[in-house]
């Protein structure tokens, strides 16, 4: 991951300008999901290069901030790791807002440990037993006698969703867990704690932390894609109504082939024609 996005990951908030930013003649809005926010700024980027006088400004601040601000009308474009929730949708139409998905890319939530750690694996309930705080040293699923330290993203996050869907089940997460704001926070924490454990979008995984086999299957392109891997998702981008204008041509420009080129770049799963048991 570049130096430029690791600043996003400090900041969580960025805006992006062209000259003239005052005179030009379209503008695109859009905020949410920090997974998403890396394959946005490098494609809004490239954009904004071969389209001089488009304005596109960027900020995170997660998946739920990004809908909420589709709602309101405050972003033309809501980044998301998650689908949108019922009751957002009757809050959208109330406010005569009509959310339409696009997604943009896949992705893969992925348990990661320290790289001291010795774990290689761990299975879909030894997960939610930890996090649950049921499982509480690291001995009792073959590590080192050592107390694991329950790092999770904060509850207004696509990714803490995401985790409660396919980990948690509606089970809660132990109160003892360290509730952090960002993949890049995530990243950080654990790299530096041998004890610790999280999760994270497979586009910020670096060598500072070791991924983990869930099930027995190792993430990556391939297995997120034919879902053999289980904890796959895909990342959105939500628009009111069908997109139109300077909006749906970013939108169009980064489901081309030069935008999925990004996508790859980036570190997450290029869209492609889905394998047979796809949902």
């Amino acid at each position: 991951m570049s130096g430029f996005i690791k600043k996003i990951i400090v900041s969580m908030s960025l805006v992006f300008f062209t000259a003239g930013w005052a005179l030009a003649a379209d503008s695109i809005v859009i905020k949410g999901s920090t997974t998403v926010l890396p394959i946005t700024q490098a494609a809004l980027e490239a954009y904004m290069k071969a389209n001089k006088g488009v304005q596109i400004s960027l900020s995170g601040g997660g998946s739920g901030e990004g809908i909420k601000a589709l709602i309101d009308k405050t972003a033309d474009i809501g980044n998301s790791s998650r689908e949108i929730k019922k009751e957002e949708v009757a809050l959208a139409a109330k406010k005569g807002v009509k959310p339409v998905a696009h997604v943009v890319a896949y992705d893969a939530l992925i348990p990661i440990v320290n790289p001291r750690n010795k774990v290689k694996g761990l299975s879909t309930d030894q997960l939610s037993l930890i996090y649950q705080g049921k499982i509480t040293n690291w001995k009792e699923v073959g590590g080192d006698d050592l107390k694991i330290v329950v790092i999770s993203r904060d509850s207004s996050s696509g990714t803490f969703e995401s985790w409660d869907h396919f980990v948690m089940k509606k089970t809660k997460v132990t109160p003892r867990a360290q509730m952090l704001p960002s993949n890049g926070a995530i990243v950080t924490a654990v790299a530096k704690n041998r004890y610790a454990i999280s999760y994270l979008g497979m586009g910020y995984l670096n060598k500072s932390v070791k991924a983990l086999e869930v099930n027995g299957v190792a993430a990556s392109s391939q297995t997120a894609l034919s879902r053999q891997y289980p904890f796959s998702r895909e990342l959105y981008m939500y628009t009111n109504g069908e997109p139109a204008g300077e909006v749906a041509k970013f939108i169009s420009f980064l489901k081309s082939p030069a935008g999925q080129a990004i996508v790859k770049q980036e570190g997450f799963v290029p869209l492609a024609s889905p394998k047979k048991g796809r949902k």
